[in-house]
This record gives structure tokens, sequence and C-alpha cells, in this order.
């Protein structure tokens, strides 16, 4: 596929987008989805922890950005302003998800101090969950609990800590990205998406997984998570420990799935229930993307780009993009949620739907730079 050919199919998927979230915020106001049932957004469901309101205000803050049109802007605005009251919650450890995308984007866009504030105090909120003994941020579950997702959150911590130059919040970052590297980060470059601690000691116990198959086998959204969060960590601290982290669980991801881009939802998973996990793989295009803008040696650089485009080619099929299925209101099929639990199995999930256009939104601010020559890989069957 030529880049002319990509940046078209890129440019498509923005359309349909447009489509569906239009019908989405106009259809159900105000609401927040997580993952589609039989294709519908809308539906009673477990979520198992609240965590991704900001996917959706992601979103609408690309198109708004993309298009210049006023309606995505004040819609942008309304979604964000909805989650503000959660700059305090305490509960969760998913603050970067809800603050990077949208209220840290609209600051960026206006250069509002009111806007910024609301993002330094998710950041000193999401400090709060540091338990000294163990040195790191704990997740949700329990305070023994420290999970692989947290790497994307902790920038925030970062972000808040330049600005305000607060030393303290600097080291909570720093040290919770050593620790889940030492723990976490295995010597192939996998992940664990859990590691669990002795509170009275702070020292580390066993690896675990509530997504994953086992404790010791390798969820894929959790790996794509340490690609991000670890690229992430080096672009605030110049860490080259942490470059070299995220080269090596990036080239683990790339080598253990399939040259289309898309892996399972655990790699070491005998019999899965779903043969894709789409929302991975659309996180793992957009780090990969980053990894790529960080990493000096260039032939790295081309082999982290040429991945996510292919990826990113594979989305943009019609077996992947819901363009051609009318009875679905996501945009990126064959994701999942939480596969144990049942919980949006073989559907779109707001997350894989707001890395999806991330991604293509990077592609195309970098189209210039794109290789003449990409291959497309050969539809394919999702119950094979």
């Amino acid at each position: 596929m030529t880049v002319n050919d990509l940046t078209s199919k890129a440019n498509r998927a923005f359309e349909f987008a447009e489509i569906q979230l239009r019908k989405l915020v106009t259809n159900h106001p105000g609401y927040f989805p997580l993952f589609t049932k039989a294709g519908k957004w809308k539906h009673e469901s477990e979520s198992w922890t609240n965590w991704c309101e900001g996917f959706l205000g992601g979103m609408l803050w690309i198109l708004a950005r993309r298009t210049g049109d006023s309606w995505w802007r004040a819609k942008a605005e309304e979604y964000s302003r909805l989650i503000e009251h959660r700059k305090f919650d305490r509960a969760v450890h998913d603050l970067g998800f809800l603050f990077l995308p949208t209220w840290k984007v609209w600051h960026e866009l206006t250069g509002d101090q009111t806007v910024q504030n609301t993002v330094l105090q998710a950041g000193e909120t999401l400090a709060g969950r540091f338990q000294e003994r163990g040195r790191y941020l704990c997740s949700f579950v329990a305070p023994e609990s420290l999970f692989i997702d947290i790497m994307m959150n902790v920038e925030i911590i970062f972000y808040a800590a330049e600005k305000l130059s607060d030393q303290r919040l600097k080291e909570i970052a720093l040290q919770h990205c050593l620790t889940t590297r030492r723990f976490l980060v295995r010597g192939d470059g996998s992940t664990a998406h859990e590691g669990i601690f002795d509170l009275n000691s702070g020292a580390f116990l066993c690896q675990s997984t509530h997504q994953g198959w086992r404790g010791d086998s390798s969820w894929a959204r959790g790996q794509a998570w340490a690609i991000g969060g670890f690229t992430t960590a080096f672009r605030y601290t110049k860490e080259t420990r942490f470059l070299d982290t995220a080269m090596a669980t990036a080239n683990y991801f790339i080598e253990r799935t399939p040259g289309n881009g898309i892996p399972p939802n655990d790699w070491d998973q005998p019999s899965p229930k779903a043969t894709y996990e789409s929302s991975a793989a659309a996180l793992a295009a957009a780090a990969l993307l980053d990894l790529a803008q960080q990493v000096t040696d260039p032939g790295l650089a081309q082999r982290y780009q040429d991945c996510a485009r292919q990826t990113l080619t594979t989305l943009l099929t019609d077996e992947f993009l819901a363009i051609d299925r009318p009875g679905c209101e996501g945009i990126l099929l064959h994701g999942i949620y939480h596969e144990r639990k049942g919980l949006g199995v073989d559907e779109s999930v707001m997350w894989g739907d707001y890395f999806f256009l991330a991604a293509l939104d990077k592609l195309l601010q970098n189209a210039a730079s794109l290789s003449v020559l990409i291959t497309v890989p050969q539809k394919q069957n999702p119950q094979e």
C-alpha cells in the first residue's frame, strides 16, 4: 500500500468515526460506555472498575482539533467537564486515562491555567496511592497490588511534578517506574499484569493476573501498556534504562505477534475465547510510533514505525473497521475487555477506539515521513 493509499484509508476511518461518535453522544447524552454488547454501547453489564471515561472525551478532542468544527469542540468540553470531579477520586489508579486525553489536551490547545490546574490536581491525587514500603502506586484492587496498567497513568504525576517544580511528586513517579521495571518486567521483555507485595515489609511476593491466562503468562494489553508507559517515563526522565525497557517490551510484543500486528488476549493461552485483541494492537501501534521518536538508532526507529503502520493497515481493513456492520455502534471490532469475566469479548471497547484514532492521528501528522510501500495483510477470519 502506498503512503497516499494509507492516508486515504485513515481519513476514511476518521469520517466513519465522526458518524459513530455523533450517534453515540446524540443518542446517549452524558453516557460513558466501556464496551459493546452484541455491538451496542448501551447495556447493563458489570464494569469491574470505573476507569475509562476519558477516552470518549479524548476522541472528541481529536475530532475537534482535526476538523475545527465548533460542534465537536463544544462536545469535547462538555464531556471533559462531566469528569472534572474525578480529579479528587482516590479510589482508582486510572486518573491519567481520565485527564491526559481530555483536560491536558484542552490546556495544550488553549493555555488556560484553570484547565491545567485540574490536570495538576489529578496528578497529586494519583500520587496519594503511593506505598512507601514497596515504592509503588497501588492498584484499585488493594494496597498490596501493583498493575502494569499504572505505567500508562504515571505520566500525570510526572507532568504535575514538572509544572509544579515538585521534587516529591517526581520521586514518586520515578520510584513507581523503577519498581514496576524490577518486578513486573521479565528478562525476556514480557510483562506480568500484577505484582503482590507484603504491606508490612514492602517485600515483593509474586506475580499475578486478573485478565491474562496465568500469573507467569503474557497478557497482550498489559504488554502494550508497558511499551507506552516506559517510553513516556524515558521522555520525562531521560533515564536510558526506561528506554531499554520500552524497547525490550516492544521487541517481545513484535516477536510474539503475527505479522498482521494483531495479538490474542494472551500469547500463552492455549484455547482463547477470541482470536484477536484489537485494542491491544491499537494501543501498541500508538506506543510504537512514540517509541520510534525516542530511539536514536535509525534502524530500530524504522522497525517500530513499520510495525505500527502494518498494524494500522490491518486495523483499517473492513475485517476490523466496523464500517460495513450496520448493527455495530463502535469503530473498531474484535476487542476484548475482560476475558475471564466474559465482559466485552470480541466487541468494540472504548479505549480500543481511542487509541486507534490516536495512532491514526499520529500517523497522519507524520505522513511526510511514511515509507512508500506497506504490505497489506490478507483478510482473516476471526473465528479461525
